[in-house]
């Protein structure tokens, strides 16, 4: 198959591109390499890559409208995977502009290249954020996600809306995926466990937002992987049981379909912290604060539909997954 990863140089993009080299996929990897976090730790990932022979990459920003046109005119690609995105929440509320062109418009012209190309099938990323001010969980692709509280989430959650509007003008199949917490090796320096880790090692304090109460549904990397190729290989079509009169956010009469991927099993970031201690042998310095603007105070997914409709659901423990990801950082930085 040809494929494309937009983000390849990213955290999941990598894994993801590296899984379906293994299977025998070209790929054709693209990214900006934008300075949001370490550009080494980016041209690393690639080094993994660019020694496949059936691996491409091309450094392209996804609001270069000609350029992401031109990509699609001059391949035809079986499946695209979108996990290009301006990431996270807390950033968002410093620099709003950059998320509005990157998640809007980049998105937009990747939809447009699909589209005038035909794409048998587009898998994106959106993320658990999407669901802002739901308390009831777990949360449910089913529920209404209309009260974002970050424009983070807020730029997702019109990503989905923007793929089902041309899932149902164009009929193109589209599924989207919330992502709950990734972790693992390879990971993004701006992530708590990574963050924690590099504290901890130096003896540098940790911020503990919520006072210590937030909860999270970490999912391990290869967990996300196996779910986003096999999500990849269920093309939806148009679900018999939408109704006008009461609405499926999950479902529609367009072939378009979204899903969670989580652990669905949500532990305190202080039980990280913990498991994080014994593993590297020395003591965290915490500093408890108030929750930041934009954070939730828990994530924890229901994945009654992924495991329904693809017989899979992440299985990684939290103790497994933190190991690996020690064990990769100890290796990575030489320590």
């Amino acid at each position: 198959m040809r494929i494309l990863v937009t983000g390849a140089a990213g955290f999941i993009g990598f894994h993801l591109a590296k899984r379906l080299l293994s299977r025998g996929d070209g790929v054709v990897g693209i990214d900006n390499l934008n300075s949001y976090y370490d550009v080494n730790l980016k041209t690393a990932r690639l080094k993994q890559l660019e020694g496949e022979p059936r691996f491409h990459f091309v450094k392209l920003d996804l609001t270069d409208r000609q350029g992401i046109a031109a990509l699609f005119q001059s391949e035809r690609f079986d499946v695209v995977f979108h996990l290009a995105a301006q990431a996270g929440v807390r950033y968002s509320l410093e620099n709003p502009y950059v998320y509005a062109q990157s998640n809007l418009v980049g998105f937009l012209h990747l939809l447009e290249g699909c589209r005038a190309t035909h794409v048998p099938h587009l898998v994106y990323a959106s993320s658990s954020s999407v669901y802002g001010a739901n308390t009831k969980m777990p949360f449910s692709v089913h529920d209404n996600v209309d009260h974002p509280i970050s424009l983070y989430a807020a730029t997702k959650k019109s990503n989905e809306l923007m793929a089902h509007t041309y899932s149902h003008l164009y009929r193109l199949p589209v599924t989207g995926l919330r992502f709950f917490t990734v972790y693992g090796p390879w990971g993004r320096p701006d992530m708590a466990l990574f963050l924690f880790t590099e504290a901890i090692l130096k003896g540098t304090p940790i911020k503990v937002y919520n006072y210590g109460k937030m909860q999270r549904d970490f999912t391990f990397i290869d967990d996300i992987i196996e779910g986003v190729v096999r999500v990849s290989e269920k093309i939806p079509s148009p679900s018999p049981n939408w109704n006008g009169e009461n609405p499926d956010p999950a479902i529609s009469t367009a072939p378009y379909r979204i899903y969670n991927i989580g652990n669905h099993n949500p532990v305190s970031v202080l039980f990280v912290i913990e498991i994080l201690e014994k593993l590297l042998g020395k003591k965290a310095n915490q500093s408890l604060a108030p929750i930041q603007p934009g954070d939730v105070p828990a994530t924890f997914a229901d994945v009654d539909d992924l495991m329904r409709e693809v017989g899979f659901k992440p299985s990684t423990s939290i103790e497994e997954g933190v190991k690996k990801f020690v064990d990769w950082y100890r290796n990575y930085y030489h320590l």
